[in-house]
């Protein structure tokens, strides 16, 4: 059965080629105006009413509004503008799927993560400021300060695809891992915790490790509250969304010495305005939202729509990242 397909996203050459090379049996139209980013929302587009599918960033709203559509997957592991009770009932009421990107993610950003906790326990940074500086040769000290993740403990906010990869690259360290989930069910090698033991856990953790989507129930979750329930010492880490974090109240954490660093990837205010204080934090280090980059994302995309696309054409079972 052939079916119209509406994309917005804005792909590289080789991408929009096997695009329409899997899609040769079905209707493909672009949007008028493309999204150039995966986190950017797309701009209306009357043509998205013709649509059995959608692929991008669409308009919740136009997708709400439109009685053919069937599925739409959206080209970014996160989904916050759809994370609401009234887009996703709609979607339940009618029938309707939708996925996200998460699987074509999870790899760069829990790769992102490992690289942040080795920088900081091999004492990356400081090699590198002597390199740029006055070239001292710190031998001893670096070599004090170096910590290994063996043994260590972390504990994980969120434990979706992100998590369930960085678990699988952290076990060889053989480090204890903890992991916050909404839905708290068994799984081998992790210990998850519901919300209410997170005060008696976070003590312990070595490693905090924010993977949170943003959505009303997560905004500013990590607190001062929560902060002070850190073991002195700990590390920070976010490749979640930058309004998870009280930003103050990490700068006051690191500042005091509650933390020991942090790592983050995301903020609250991106880029990030050079008058925020976040710059001059002392042991904070960033990235610039960089953590899901990897050389073949369109590809990737391209290839996770074409998969569930077959999985949809076939009755819908096997689609992954399925939300709805």
């Amino acid at each position: 059965m052939s079916l119209t397909i509406w994309c917005n996203a804005k792909f590289t050459d080789a991408a929009t080629r096997q695009l329409a090379a899997g899609l040769a049996a079905h209707r493909l139209i672009y949007a008028a105006q493309a999204s150039a980013s995966v986190l950017d929302g797309g701009a209306p587009d009357p043509a998205m009413a013709t649509a059995d599918i959608v692929l991008g960033q669409p308009e919740p709203a136009a997708c709400l509004a439109s009685a053919r559509l069937r599925w739409v997957e959206v080209t970014s592991a996160g989904y916050t503008r759809y994370d609401t009770p009234e887009f996703q009932e709609a979607f339940r009421a009618r029938g309707a799927a939708f996925t996200c990107m998460s699987g074509v993610f999870a790899d760069p950003c829990a790769q992102h993560v490992l690289a942040m906790m080795l920088a900081l326990g091999r004492q990356l940074h400081g090699s590198y400021r002597d390199q740029l500086g006055d070239r001292g040769w710190a031998y001893h000290p670096r070599r004090a300060a170096s910590r290994l993740l063996t043994g260590q403990t972390v504990l994980l906010l969120g434990y979706g695809a992100i998590g369930r990869r960085l678990s699988a690259l952290l076990a060889p360290f053989g480090m204890k891992i903890y992991a916050l989930r909404r839905r708290v069910r068994s799984e081998t090698g992790i210990h998850l915790v519901a919300e209410e033991q997170l005060t008696a856990v976070l003590p312990l953790a070595d490693h905090v490790v924010n993977i949170l989507p943003d959505n009303a129930g997560t905004q500013r979750y990590v607190n001062a509250r929560r902060l002070a329930c850190c073991k002195p010492g700990a590390r920070f880490y976010n490749v979640g969304r930058g309004t998870t974090v009280d930003e103050t109240a990490l700068i006051e954490a690191l500042r005091s010495g509650r933390l020991d660093a942090a790592y983050l990837d995301v903020f609250e205010t991106e880029p990030l305005p050079p008058v925020s204080p976040l710059w001059a934090t002392p042991n904070l280090y960033f990235t610039p939202h960089t953590a899901g980059g990897r050389h073949d994302q369109d590809e990737a995309i391209v290839s996770h729509f074409l998969a569930n696309l077959a999985a949809f054409s076939g009755g819908g079972a096997g689609m992954t990242d399925r939300v709805v």
